[in-house]
């Protein structure tokens, strides 16, 4: 037996055939896959969780501030309210969308709230008693809306205040799902034909020439590990770039830029708008009735709209600070832990050697020949342009999959 071995070849004779070599082949392999899933199990864990966490969280904002401007036109515009319900419910589904990934525009969103709510505005608080306003009718108010600005700058500085904060939260959400699937690319690597053999040879080798207890010396696991994990390690600096991008965007995430503070605080700018409206109403019923050709006479002036209508705006405002603070600081503390992960992929090496019983002094060890009492190492470094000199590993080029995650990593850093 042995003649037909490929890698494990003995220098005497040897127990192993070339279907045991096979069977310790796939068994190193497994190995690894299993080495780095356990080396990414904490990080990954951390990242998936959050992940999760934030989502919930910003869904849970959202059906907040629908709340919220729905208890608004429930108290201030009762007889708007069923209809205007509807309106609030599909900009926020819009906005829950959007945060999601939605290939979808928050000026378009908010331009189609205006445009529906003003016809509302003016057949229930302009020209109350008026029958609901033709199609025809709705259209024109739909087109007046925008022509005449009859929201004021209100409908401006939503969509300024609502992109902003979207933005930051929905490009977050995209960071952390895109650090979920690097770490989901790296725990299913395949490794090359090259690794492969110098696994095999490193950890089961030494049971062929029945050295079943014979450990590998750390310095020669470090020499392997560089070579097939130096694809991975080039990640490195991306991710390092990756986790300072994310605290970047963390710390921005405040005023106009914080989705909670802006959503949670939309009612009190649609009931501005609508009180512009009203204010404005003598001039707007003039240039209405001469656009929209509506000639019907108003039953009674709206002009003794309640005096409510101009109560403090802190009567909504419910207490949401607590929230908002275990947000930000949820926020701090995930990227206080992701730091401490920021070596990860270049201490992946170090890290399987340490987990897969390498005598650590490099005495008494395999040296994937044989045992020696001494090993000397040679010194090389992680990364793949430091592989050209490594024996026990040959490089090929970049994988196709970790030149992906790195470009991906390039364009959310830019982000």
């Amino acid at each position: 037996p042995g003649s037909d071995l490929q890698v494990c070849i003995p220098k005497g004779s040897t127990c192993c055939s070339r279907k045991m070599e096979e069977k310790y082949q796939a068994a190193a392999r497994l190995n690894m896959e299993q080495l780095l899933q356990s080396a990414s199990t904490e990080l990954k864990f951390l990242v998936i969780q959050n992940a999760a966490v934030f989502q919930e969280a910003f869904e849970i904002v959202v059906r907040h501030a629908r709340n919220f401007t729905n208890s608004m036109f429930r108290t201030h515009y009762q007889s708007m309210g069923p209809r205007a319900l509807k309106f609030v419910g599909e900009l926020f589904t819009d906005v829950s969308l959007y945060i999601l990934g939605s290939d979808i525009s928050v000026n378009d969103m908010i331009n189609e709230f205006f445009d529906s709510l003003f016809p509302l505005v003016y057949s229930h608080l302009i020209n109350p008693g008026f029958p609901d306003p033709s199609v025809e009718m709705t259209e024109c108010l739909r087109a007046a809306r925008r022509d005449l600005k009859v929201f004021g700058n209100y409908p401006k500085m939503m969509m300024t205040q609502v992109s902003k904060s979207l933005q930051a939260t929905r490009v977050f959400l995209q960071a952390l799902n895109l650090g979920i699937e690097v770490i989901n690319t790296t725990d299913h690597l395949k490794f090359s034909k090259d690794c492969g053999r110098a696994l095999l040879k490193m950890w089961y080798c030494s049971h062929c020439h029945g050295l079943v207890l014979a450990k590998p010396c750390a310095s020669y696991c470090g020499v392997v590990m560089q070579g097939c994990l130096a694809g991975v390690v080039e990640i490195d600096n991306h991710w390092r770039e990756y986790i300072g991008s994310l605290e970047g965007l963390t710390k921005g995430m405040h005023g106009i830029y914080d989705m909670e503070h802006v959503l949670l605080n939309l009612f009190s700018l649609v009931r501005d708008a609508i009180v512009y409206v009203q204010k404005n109403e003598g001039k707007l019923s003039t240039t209405i009735s001469r656009l929209c050709g509506h000639t019907q006479q108003r039953q009674y002036r709206s002009a003794n709209y309640p005096e409510d209508l101009f109560v403090d705006k802190k009567v909504l405002k419910m207490t949401h600070i607590e929230q908002e603070e275990t947000l930000l600081s949820r926020r701090r503390e995930l990227i206080t832990k992701l730091k401490s992960h920021s070596s990860f992929y270049s201490s992946l090496p170090e890290y399987i050697c340490k987990h897969s019983s390498a005598v650590q002094n490099d005495t008494l060890c395999w040296n994937g020949q044989e045992v020696m009492e001494r090993y000397s190492p040679q010194i090389t470094r992680n990364g793949a342009k430091a592989q050209p000199g490594n024996h026990e590993v040959k490089m090929k080029g970049s994988e196709p999959v970790i030149s992906q995650i790195i470009d991906k990593l390039k364009h959310i850093n830019q982000v």
